[in-house]
């Protein structure tokens, strides 16, 4: 969580458009982003990258992927842990 005062001025200005969770401080299990970077993870699992250049392409040739897979993604948010998400 933010705690900068710019951040704390900005969600008093916009309360009524969003909607604040409060999470644990650690909670991987919490956070969408993790589901995505499960899948990345599972994807490249099968090939090793030779060097950091191979691993970038890799790693962004299977979010393009993805971008042309929004079933996928929504898939993610039917999780029990991250439907808050939503």
């Amino acid at each position: 969580m933010h705690k900068a005062k710019a951040a704390t001025r900005w969600l008093k200005a916009h309360s009524q458009h969003i909607q604040m969770y409060l999470l644990p401080g650690y909670a991987p299990e919490l956070n969408p982003d993790e589901l995505l970077n499960h899948d990345v993870k599972q994807a490249l699992g099968k090939r090793r990258p030779k060097d950091p250049e191979e691993l970038k392409a890799a790693v962004r040739s299977h979010l393009h992927r993805r971008q042309r897979q929004p079933h996928v993604i929504k898939r993610f948010f039917r999780s029990e842990h991250v439907r808050y998400a939503a």
